[in-house]
């Protein structure tokens, strides 16, 4: 379970989507990484196929792992809101960005 340091520090509530394409939430996310022994962040996508799609999240999944390796529990810091992540994400897929990867 998440503490409550974890909460104030984040922009974006646990149960936001992170993964729009597989409806992954940054809380699914966060207890995947902290609970199973990842050795690199692409392995985040064995979390129900989170950053396989689109690839738009792959950013915000390296950052999930990175913070998850750190020895400080509860230290996950996102810097953007849920609605400006999802408007990101339509400029994203609307420009045809060149897909992101691990």
């Amino acid at each position: 379970m998440m503490d409550d340091a974890w909460r104030t520090r984040c922009d974006m509530n646990p149960d936001d989507k992170v993964c729009y394409c597989y409806n992954v939430s940054q809380r699914k996310l966060w207890n995947y990484a902290r609970r199973n022994p990842l050795r690199r962040a692409s392995q985040m996508s064995e979390c129900l196929g989170a950053g396989t799609g689109c690839g738009w999240c792959i950013p915000l999944l390296k950052r999930i792992f990175e913070e998850a390796q750190s020895e400080t529990v509860g230290d996950l810091i996102l810097d953007i809101d849920a609605k400006e992540y999802a408007e990101r994400r339509k400029v994203y897929i609307r420009d045809q960005a060149p897909k992101n990867k691990f």
